[in-house]
């Protein structure tokens, strides 16, 4: 075995090092097994989570009265018609998804499950209605997606054990092959890199470039001697020939393909689509606007929302109004000229946390400054009132924002609408964040907020322009909550 390992590639005998396989770290338990258990773990809490939906709908509609027993056969039939509908919308194989397309199977997936829990009950006597059935989804969606959370935090910390790590190698030995093998081992990403695979590309490769446990011709060899869950392609380093000896790989039943696509990381997955052109693989990139339609059911979901959010807040509203009243003298709103989207102005409203005057008082604390680029950010503002303090730190103060989003002149979700003084500082390629509606919370928000450079959080914000769609909309708007009840990064 190490005989056949220690021999080299004829293209690249001079600039390849070829090494024992004795050196390989020896593999762990097969890795199939460890996620088979754990998606059965998943399976019963994601049959756990509609039960409880179900039966918190029900209590919500119809009182604290014992269910019927016709009732109890729904909740019986329920996590086979749950985990159903999970595996049909291939919710059981999280590590081939971003967390954007997860979240939009989850909603497709809860919703068919609801949807076909309905059915059923139309064949029963138990009392139904619109509201009970609008409870469940809810209810089903927000534990579904919690205890989603959870597992992927229980995983993360799982691939910091070992566990769970496709055990790769590597075929290409060029930069983006070694840059791949650095990125593999530096992120926690449950890929555990074992080495390289030369191809007939290795020739340009560096004297002192990395080793490598074989060539491409022997790649189903090197998966059984390995014990190799994954083999991860560089795109660059492979031609036709060697494209051929890895789809023979795939034939071994439990070896994961991966190929890198060589395109920047401010593309997301989701704006990528494989097509064939005349034999050959092609990915078409979906444009960045939304269509029509799309823009029709955004403004829609905004304005019902924002109605909706106001109509239930309102009690909130007046609670934060009167507490502002009382802690300081001034207004209780605060209105600030903003600029939004193609850079037309408007009057964003906010609730006031600053004394009177505060505007006037910043030239003085310009030295303090503890943010980068034109923005203006100070931990402990003496500006900020008593209630202001709490206020920002929840970003209480930002709920007045459903009436410009009311407007049309905010969004739900979107980047934070900026000054036109900090506009007037801007580089060329930061204007692009205004090809946006700004929005209430967005990609920052849920991404460290004050704690992130300023370059950093304009590189978000073009990231969720370039890669908009109704789906990643929702994503941010269900990881707002707990970022703002966590109150990370925000002063």
């Amino acid at each position: 075995m190490a005989q056949r390992a220690s021999q080299r590639t004829g293209t690249s005998e001079q600039n390849v090092r070829v090494v024992s396989l004795d050196a390989v770290p020896a593999g762990l338990p097969s890795v199939r097994r460890q996620h088979h258990v754990l998606y059965r773990w998943m399976a019963v809490t994601d049959s756990i989570c509609i039960v409880a939906a179900l039966l918190l709908a029900h209590q919500l509609q119809f009182g604290l009265a014992m269910p019927t027993a016709d009732f109890l056969l729904v909740l019986l039939m329920a996590p086979f018609v749950t985990v159903a509908c999970h595996l049909g919308c291939r919710l059981y194989h999280t590590y081939r998804y971003t967390s954007v397309e997860e979240f939009r199977r989850i909603i497709l997936s809860v919703t068919s499950a609801v949807m076909a829990i309905v059915v059923l009950s139309f064949w029963s006597p138990i009392p139904s209605s619109r509201l009970w059935i609008g409870y469940s989804w809810c209810f089903g969606l927000l534990f579904t997606g919690a205890a989603r959370r959870r597992w992927h935090h229980s995983i993360r910390h799982r691939w910091i054990a070992g566990e769970l790590t496709f055990d790769t190698l590597i075929v290409g030995v060029n930069r983006e092959a070694q840059n791949l093998a650095e990125l593999l081992q530096t992120h926690t990403a449950g890929y555990r890199p074992l080495g390289f695979v030369a191809t007939a590309s290795s020739q340009g490769a560096a004297a002192d470039g990395p080793q490598v446990l074989g060539s491409i011709g022997g790649l189903r060899q090197l998966i059984s001697q390995t014990q190799a869950s994954c083999v991860f392609v560089a795109s660059s380093a492979v031609n036709a020939d060697d494209v051929k000896q890895v789809l023979k790989a795939r034939r071994l039943d439990g070896v994961e393909i991966r190929v890198t696509a060589n395109f920047p990381g401010t593309l997301a997955a989701t704006r990528l689509i494989p097509q064939s052109v005349a034999g050959l693989l092609a990915l078409s990139v979906s444009a960045v606007r939304l269509t029509r339609a799309q823009s029709i059911a955004k403004r829609s979901f905004d304005l019902a929302a924002s109605a909706v959010g106001l109509l239930l807040i309102a009690p909130v509203l007046a609670l934060i109004a009167f507490a502002i009243r009382l802690d300081s003298d001034g207004p209780v709103l605060f209105r600030q000229e903003r600029m939004g989207l193609h850079r037309q102005r408007f009057q964003l409203l906010k609730f006031r946390t600053m004394v009177m005057g505060a505007e006037y008082m910043l030239a003085d604390l310009n030295g303090r400054n503890e943010a980068d680029g034109p923005l203006f950010k100070m931990r402990d503002d003496p500006r900020v009132t008593r209630v202001g303090r709490f206020l920002r730190r929840y970003s209480l103060d930002e709920l007045p924002q459903l009436w410009n989003v009311l407007k049309g002149e905010m969004s739900l979700v979107g980047p934070r609408p900026p000054l036109p003084r900090e506009v007037d500082a801007y580089e060329d390629w930061q204007l692009d964040r205004l090809e946006a509606r700004p929005g209430i919370t967005g990609l920052w928000q849920v991404s460290g907020r004050s704690e992130l450079p300023f370059d950093e959080y304009v590189r978000l914000d073009l990231f969720y322009i370039e890669n908009w769609s109704l789906s990643y909309d929702l994503f941010i708007l269900a990881k707002t909550i707990p970022m703002l009840l966590a109150a990370r990064g925000a002063y």
